[in-house]
Order: C-alpha cells, then structure tokens, then sequence
C-alpha cells in the first residue's frame, strides 16, 4: 500500500487573491477575439431540475492552425446571472476527457450560495466530440457489451483475446474518424475555450474544472495566462504523468480504496454477515470474482463487469451501501439479482457512455506518448497487479488502444506557470482517481495557487458535495478571490466527512447533492 505523501498544515493565513491580468508567455495559433467572434443565439432549454438553463452552439475549427478551414460545432449551456454585481463567465468542467457538461452549469449553478452564483453567467459546454456537439464520436458502438473475457489475462489465449478487442477498438477509431482524430486533443480543446471566451464577448474568463478538467483549465492557463481571472481545479490530476504514468498510479490508489470498502464492510458485519476482518472480507469479494469468471450472473456480470460495478465505490463512497448490499446477498445467499441491478445501475455502458469513452482515447492516445511495445504493457500492468489487483488489469485494457493508436502523439504539456493569477486547488489525501500527489506537484507548480485538502477524504470531486468547510473556501474564492496561504505546500485543511451508514439495498435512493455530482463527473475521468 502506498504512502499518501502529506504533511498537513493545521493553521493557514488567509489573503486576498490580487487577480490582475499579465502578459502573454506562449505564441499560440490565430485564434479568435471578442471584437471579430461572433454572438451566440441563447435559447430556453431548461428541465424541471434546472429551468433557468439556457443552450446555443458555436462553430470553430477542426484545426486551429487553419481557422477558415473545416468547421465543427459545440453545444453550450448557460444559467444568467441575475445579480447587479456580474463577474463573468464561470466556465465548468466535469472531467473525462469525454464528459459532458451541458447539465454541469445548471448543478453548480444550484450547488453555489445564491449571492455567488448570481454573479456569474455560469457556461457549461461539450467538448469537441462529446455528447450534442458535432461530429459526436462513436468509433465501436457496444465495445463493453457483457460478457467480455476476464481481464486478468491468466493465459495466452485470455491476453490475445483482450488484444484482439483494443486493437479492433483503435482500427474503428481510425476508419471512421481518421481525419477527425488527429484534432482530438487537449491543446485543440483549450482553444475551442478560448474560442467560448470570445463569443461571450469576454476579456477573461473564470473557469471551474473537476478531475480531467484540472488538466484542461492548467494548459488553458499556460496558453492563455492573461486570459484567465479565477480557475479552481478540484481533485487534481499530476500533468508530469500524462497519461501512462498517471494510470499506472490509480491502479494502486483504487486498491487502497477498495481496501478501504471492505475494511467499511467488515466494520458493519452486523449488516452485512461478511466478516469482521477485512482481510477476509476481501478474500471473499475476490473469491466471488473468480466464480463470476467461470458463471457469469443473471447472464450479464462476468469478472470483468464485476469490476466495471465496483470500481465506481473508488469514486465516491456513497455508493458503499448498495454495492456492499449486492456483494452480501451474492455470497450469503446466492441472489444475483441485486448484483446485476447495481452492475445495470453503476457499470453498464449505454450509447453515452460509448462516446465518452471514444473520446477519451482519443484525447489520451493523441496527448501524449504510449508504449507501443505490448512488451512492457505487459511488463508493467504485471508488476502493478502483483501489488495492487483490483483495478490493474481491468484499467490497462481501458487504456490498450493506445498501444495502437493510428495518430501520432503530441508532447505533454509542462503546466508550469508563474504568470497566472492566482488558482485554487482542492484535494482528497485518498482521492484513487487522481492521487494527492499530483495536487501537491500542480501546488507547486502553479506559483501562486493555494491547496486546500480533505484530510481523509476518498472521494474524486469533493467541493459541492456535501462538506461545508470545503465549500465556504469556495464561495470565498468565487466572491471575491479570497485564497488561504499557509506553509508547507498546503494552505487550508477540512476534515473529511464520515462515511456513509449502511441503508437499504434501494439504488434509485442514491439522490444526495455528492451522488448527484459524481453522476455527472462520472467515472474513469
């Protein structure tokens, strides 16, 4: 098990976040400005849950490079402000890449203190690619159709098949999208916000952005520093192991967290009748495992989809009650019936789910470099899986298209930036989706950002769900730029808050604020 590298500072000094915009530091491509873009057409889209929400798209180029050339749209979602204090647009992000966050607008405008969110035209969009925009990415429709062949590739005919399948992945991609792809990046998706700036006819912008999304708002802010007026980045991702590294990294911290998950099920065996041992809590969950690999549930749970089902418990522990439910009633009683509705509920995939997933390979494999060499794939996910084997192998082949990507890939991005005003990052210390060390890296690599911590917390995405201290920081920032500084790399710390109680094996209830959150951050971002 990992060390999680913190040391916490108890006490931090608050100042006053001077945000006064600074000159230029790159040369990017020609890109649009508020005087030549034109305006968006805003019409009414609200739902019942968000009624003021309003939509428009915009076109912008394919390649940024040739801004005449070929055009593609994105779709947009706003709530108005209403105050007569207006500070922008606060332009939000839920993460992925592949997510969208039309909806996204309307939660945090909801999420925020009334007096705060009124201040702001609060934007929520679809990255090129994703979800209403157009083209909408589909490279393999039904590319996680149950059942899929055990992950952990045990033997040579198990590995060629989970081969065979992220190899016929990455060819779809290229036969369908081949002139398409090659744009499908980070970088091309910071000029497309640059590119919203402009049409909302704004000098600056503020933007929120949560996990993935952490990403996008520090190369934004590296490319366009005098551009950006106030960014929070929520559970951050470490820009120094983009994308390799960074997955082989989760593959440890989810089995931490789900140790943590059994170690929550064998405190509650009253409950749950499972043990009150998490060692032997968790020989039991892997035991139901290899039973899944040779019978698979109700026809639709096999191995693999058992771990597609749990790995969303890595996310957000609100969902410990009913995957805990599920677990018991499999191994007490034989009842598949509760673990295929959460299978259905948390880890099947439907035709959203099939264009997120085309889109975040295709901005994982463009990104940046992959081993192209299955050689030390192999090498690698083996040695993570002898320490960590809930989500190794399961994860490896997420990503296996990579290998063979038909585009060539880009550089990371160094994010390094002493010119952007100041920044606000919050972070789990047991976050597995984006571990703390990467918060603790962009802390420091950010020259003026402050860190806020969940000391304890496991969650991914952690403001505006449900932590009041976390939250007050927040709206602070957002009111008038107000940051914590302290010493030690870390300038605020909230505790987290308790774990959830076990309740009843109803899923549909699974309705708090936090659950309503991270079904729109979802998983894998």
């Amino acid at each position: 098990m990992r060390e999680r590298a913190a040391v916490l500072c108890g006490a931090a000094a608050v100042v006053a976040g001077a945000l006064t915009a600074v000159p230029a530091e790159a040369s990017p491509p020609p890109t649009a400005d508020t005087a030549h873009a034109a305006p968006l057409t805003w019409k009414k889209c609200g739902t019942k849950k968000y009624p003021t929400l309003q939509c428009a798209s915009l076109e912008v180029p394919l390649d940024h490079s040739r801004p005449r050339g070929r055009q593609i749209t994105l779709a947009l979602s706003r709530v108005p402000h209403t105050a007569k204090k207006y500070q922008g647009p606060l332009l939000v992000n839920p993460g992925g890449p592949g997510a969208s966050g039309l909806t996204l607008a309307g939660f945090v405008a909801a999420a925020l203190p009334n007096a705060v969110a009124a201040q702001y035209d609060v934007i929520g969009f679809d990255p090129r690619g994703v979800g209403k925009s157009r083209p909408a990415l589909d490279c393999r429709p039904g590319h996680f159709a149950a059942v899929r062949r055990d992950a952990v590739p045990s033997t040579a005919q198990l590995e060629q098949a989970n081969l065979t399948r992220a190899k016929a992945f990455a060819r779809a991609c290229g036969e369908k999208y081949g002139d398409v792809l090659p744009y499908i990046d980070t970088i091309s998706a910071v000029r497309d916000l640059d590119r919203i700036r402009a049409a909302l006819g704004a000098r600056q912008i503020n933007y929120f952005g949560y996990s993935y999304g952490t990403y996008l708002g520090a190369v934004y802010a590296k490319l366009f520093p005098e551009r950006v007026r106030r960014a929070v980045l929520d559970s951050v991702v470490d820009p120094t192991g983009v994308w390799y590294d960074d997955n082989l990294a989760q593959d440890h911290a989810f089995n931490d967290r789900h140790r943590a998950f059994m170690a929550w099920i064998a405190k509650h065996d009253t409950i749950y009748r499972l043990g009150s041992d998490p060692a032997n809590v968790e020989a039991k969950w892997y035991a139901m495992r290899a039973a899944l690999a040779r019978k698979a549930a109700g026809g639709k749970v096999g191995a693999s989809e058992l771990e597609d089902t749990f790995i969303p418990g890595g996310y957000y522990n609100g969902y410990w009650p009913y995957l805990a439910e599920a677990f018991a009633a499999y191994v007490n009683g034989r009842d598949a019936d509760p673990l295929v509705e959460a299978y259905e509920k948390f880890g099947a995939a439907d035709e959203s789910d099939d264009n997120g997933y085309s889109i975040y390979t295709s901005v994982q494999c463009r990104d940046a470099a992959w081993p192209r060499d299955w050689r030390e794939w192999r090498t690698d996910n083996w040695a993570t899986y002898a320490k960590a084997p809930f989500m190794t192998w399961n994860n490896a082949w997420y990503n296996a298209p990579c290998a063979f990507w038909p585009t060539s890939s880009l550089a990371p991005v160094n994010v390094a930036n002493g010119k952007v005003p100041p920044v606000l990052l919050f972070q789990a210390t047991e976050d597995a989706a984006t571990p703390y060390e990467g918060a603790v890296t962009v802390r420091r690599l950010l020259a003026r950002s402050s860190l806020v911590v969940e000391r304890g917390g496991g969650n991914h995405g952690i403001t505006l769900s449900g932590n009041a201290c976390l939250d007050k920081r927040l709206a602070a920032y957002l009111t008038d730029g107000t940051a914590p500084r302290g010493r030690g790399g870390v300038d605020a710390v909230c505790e987290a808050l308790p774990d959830p109680k076990p309740v009843g094996s109803k899923i549909a209830s699974t309705s708090s604020r936090g659950a309503e959150l991270h079904g729109l951050l979802g998983f894998r971002r």
